[in-house]
Formats: structure tokens, C-alpha cells, sequence
């Protein structure tokens, strides 16, 4: 099957988990706000999803993905449909609702970091909520990453045994998920994500393992991942560094 992503084109974002995913597993797709619109694609082709009247299940925002007839979102909702198609999940019932629950508990840490340098909301730029934002980033720093980071990395000692990953005897979606969230963290809190994950070693080498599976490496080195930048969930601003 050829999938078909819609994301904004500028930024990794949440589309970014769905992304790798699909290149771990070798998928045919295409990410449809990059192609031309004389293809097909663009934004304008995500605007028929998002704002069209003959949509049975509309979508509320990006990423969403089209698979046939079939258009899901929500990124923990992609990356169930897309674990047992693609290799990335266990054939299990107990194992493919697991590897979810780590999914949603990674989405509600993505919030946090998010609300970081946007505690007030999305709406209002970085500098008319810098006060809240050093704040929400201290409290985030001192407790909250910490909390979140020693969760995963419980998982991962708690699996050691069975594989490599947080679950079962291979990589699934959720440890592509988990290393993203890592590097992330480590672009914009290089200062104070170094501290915590001192701590962390599995994650730390999970991050590596990922990044260096073959098809992976060939992705970040393919030019087609976005940079990280300060138009994304991870932004870097040296003063929230704490």
C-alpha cells in the first residue's frame, strides 16, 4: 500500500514520529505537503482534508494519514493502525495495547515540553509569555523530565531481558518515538537534559541503536528530515535552560 502523510512541510512536529516509522519499515509513501501541487500535493491538498464537506471522518489537524480509503489521526492513532502493518508493534493483543499505552504516555510528555516555551497558549509569540515560559520551564526541568525520563527508562531495564526495546523482542514504533523525544530534548535543553540523562543510560543507548539502524541513517542523512528549529515542539531558547 502507498500511504499518504499530511504534515506541515517546515517543521518535524509530531509528523516527525509518524516519518520514521514509516522509513524504518521501508514504507512506499508520501509526504503530500512537499510534493507540488501540480502533483497533487501541497498545502492546498491538505486543506481539502481539513476543511472539506465530503470528508466521513475529518480530521482536526495534521499529521493525518491516508491509506486507501481509510484517513486517520492523531499520531498515537497512526502509529496503531501503522504497527502491525509495518513490523513495528507485537502480533498480541496485550503486547499491541501496551506498546499504545507507551505511545500515549510519550504524546503527554510532548505536551509538556511544548508548553514549556508556550504555557499560555499557541496563540500568543514566545516573547508575551517569556515570564510563564521560565517559570513552566523550571518547574519542567526540576521535576517533570526527570519524572518521565525515569519512567521509560524503568521500561526498558523491566524488558532488558526480551529484547531491546520497551516491548517484546524487537524495536516498535514507541522506541523510534522515545529516541525523537530524546534528541529533541537534547537540541533544546542541552544543558539540563545532559544532567538527566546521565541517569538514563538505556535510553541513552536506545537513541544510538535507533539512529543507527540502516534505514533510519540513511533518512537523517537523506536531506529530507527538517533540521530541528524554533517553529516546533523542541525550540531552543538559552534562557529556558536552566
Amino acid at each position: 500500500m502507498r500511504y499518504e502523510l499530511y504534515y506541515w512541510p517546515g517543521i518535524q512536529g509530531r509528523g516527525e514520529f509518524v516519518r520514521l516509522a514509516l522509513e524504518e519499515a521501508g514504507a512506499d509513501y508520501a509526504d503530500m505537503a512537499r510534493v507540488p501541487e501540480k502533483e497533487g500535493g501541497g498545502m492546498l491538498a491538505m486543506s481539502r482534508f481539513l476543511e472539506g464537506q465530503d470528508i466521513e471522518c475529518p480530521p482536526f489537524a495534521p499529521p493525518f494519514l491516508k491509506a486507501g480509503r481509510r484517513v486517520i489521526g492523531q499520531t498515537a492513532n497512526i502509529l496503531l493502525f501503522l504497527g502491525g502493518r509495518l513490523d513495528l508493534a507485537p502480533r498480541s493483543e496485550a503486547g499491541k495495547l501496551w506498546t499504545h499505552q507507551l505511545q500515549l504516555t510519550i504524546a503527554d510528555f510532548i505536551v509538556e515540553i511544548h508548553d514549556t516555551h508556550h504555557p499560555l497558549g499557541s496563540s500568543l509569540y514566545y516573547e508575551q509569555q517569556l515570564a510563564a515560559a521560565k517559570r513552566r520551564s523550571r518547574e519542567f526541568l526540576a521535576l517533570r523530565m526527570q519524572k518521565f525520563l525515569g519512567y521509560f527508562e524503568r521500561v526498558l531495564r523491566h524488558n532488558t531481558a526480551a529484547g531491546p526495546g520497551m516491548v517484546g523482542t524487537k524495536y516498535t514504533y514507541a522506541d523510534l518515538s522515545m529516541a525523537q523525544v530524546i534528541a529533541g530534548l537534547r537540541y533544546a535543553f542541552p544543558k539540563a537534559s545532559h544532567a538527566v540523562l546521565a541517569e538514563c543510560p538505556r535510553l541513552c543507548s536506545l537513541q544510538d541503536e535507533v539512529f543507527a539502524r540502516p534505514r533510519l541513517k540513511r533518512y537523517l542523512a537523506s536531506g529530507r528530515r527538517v533540521a530541528f528549529n524554533n517553529d516546533g515542539i523542541f525550540r531552543r531558547y538559552s534562557e529556558l535552560d536552566m
